[in-house]
């Protein structure tokens, strides 16, 4: 049998494999379900990025709470007697504070370029429009054009809230008591806040004892 009869043989020609290429239905099909695997896959892809996102989110809250809160426990633990004066000459208390604010005169501002200045530093704390913020003075005795500056540290804080332990063991309002020396400090401070959507913050805080201050310091 020649070439060509081997080619024209039905039985050979029915051993061959029928090549099939897919139909337009198919394809559709086929596109369709991937089309809806991509969908699948990118709404999973999207929903993973907003979780990280809403969690990087409460990760930046808490640390800026959790920096508000030792901000102000490190200040009251540094506070020392040392009374100011405000920028008319009117004495003001080593730490004078009411239900909602506190200005007290603290250790440890550091001074690393060893200037002329003094080592204590003034500071005030308060809240305003639930945002709780901290305020420095340049100076301890003011000018009559001495300003603070003022940093805002939390956002939706809520009310600030203050009470002070005197000597007499009872808790009292504001600060120095009536009567009180503008020297004394309170034995403990109180304070609360409550940010949203975490509750209430309650810290008591203890105060070092009245230790006097250097003569360079002195009012």
């Amino acid at each position: 049998m020649t070439a060509v009869d081997r080619r024209r043989d039905p039985a050979r020609r029915a051993m061959r494999p029928r090549l099939r290429a897919f139909s337009l239905l198919e394809l559709l099909v086929a596109l369709a379900v991937f089309a809806a695997l991509a969908a699948a896959a990118y709404g999973g892809l999207a929903s993973i990025a907003r979780t990280r996102g809403a969690l990087a989110q409460q990760q930046e809250r808490l640390a800026a709470i959790l920096r508000a809160v030792s901000g102000l426990e490190r200040d009251l633990r540094q506070a020392v007697s040392r009374p100011v004066r405000a920028g008319n000459g009117a004495p003001l208390a080593a730490l004078a504070g009411s239900g909602d604010a506190v200005e007290l005169t603290r250790l440890g501002f550091a001074n690393p370029l060893a200037e002329p200045r003094s080592h204590l530093e003034r500071v005030a704390w308060g809240e305003e429009r639930g945002v709780l913020r901290r305020a420095r003075w340049t100076v301890l005795d003011r000018a009559p054009d001495s300003a603070p500056q003022w940093r805002d540290l939390l956002a939706d804080a809520g009310e600030l809230r203050l009470r002070y332990l005197g000597d007499d063991g009872a808790w009292h309002a504001s600060w120095p008591p009536r009567g009180g020396a503008d020297t004394s400090l309170p034995r403990a401070v109180e304070f609360r806040f409550a940010p949203a959507g975490l509750g209430e913050i309650r810290r008591v805080v203890e105060l070092p004892s009245p230790m006097p201050v250097s003569a360079g310091d002195a009012p």
